[in-house]
């Protein structure tokens, strides 16, 4: 079940939703306006090795916008620090955004119950387009859950982003056995 817009709202009012910024202008029907933040990367190295750890160059996005190219990686963030204590949060890219060619996420729309932190955006292009920090770039929707939760994501010992951030967050692959 996704919750409405109603339900968003009771959510962040009993704290079991956290969305700071909070404006209600953001919220639609049944999910969450977010914002491209300040920060984007890039891996430093073209050829990447899921068994090393990668590393990642951050810039500031100018006041003018950044032009994003095609064939390369964006490592975006956005401006929303979020957390999701009874609810599977999900992450999708806005229609506007996709009809500029601009998709925010390769693979990691869904976040775990217990996701408390920014959102790394895996941001790639079909042609060269240019963003702005602030722009909206994608909607949290937020699915109930049945059954208890044994232990949220905040709590895991080995999981890899719950480090508090507002910057993106290079893959973190290389800390898997395999």
């Amino acid at each position: 079940m996704i919750l409405s817009d109603k339900r968003i709202l009771e959510e962040i009012e009993s704290g079991s939703i956290i969305i700071e910024p909070f404006r209600r202008e953001c919220l639609g029907t049944n999910s969450y306006d977010v914002h491209l933040g300040k920060y984007l990367a890039t891996y430093k190295d073209r050829v990447l090795d899921a068994k090393k750890h990668n590393e990642i160059i951050h810039f500031e996005i100018p006041k003018t916008g950044f032009l994003l190219e095609p064939n390369t990686l964006y490592l975006g963030v956005t401006l929303e620090y979020t957390e999701t204590h009874n609810h599977v949060p999900f992450l999708e890219g806005k229609s506007s955004t996709g009809r500029l060619g601009i998709d925010i996420h390769a693979t990691a729309g869904k976040g775990d119950v217990g996701f408390c932190n920014t959102w790394t955006l895996e941001i790639s292009v079909a042609q060269p387009v240019r963003v702005y920090m602030g722009m909206p770039i994608g909607q949290l929707i937020y699915f109930a859950v049945e059954g208890d939760i044994e232990t949220r994501y905040d709590s895991k010992t080995n999981a890899k982003y719950n480090n508090k951030t507002t910057r993106p967050v290079e893959s973190m692959m290389w800390k898997n056995a395999f």
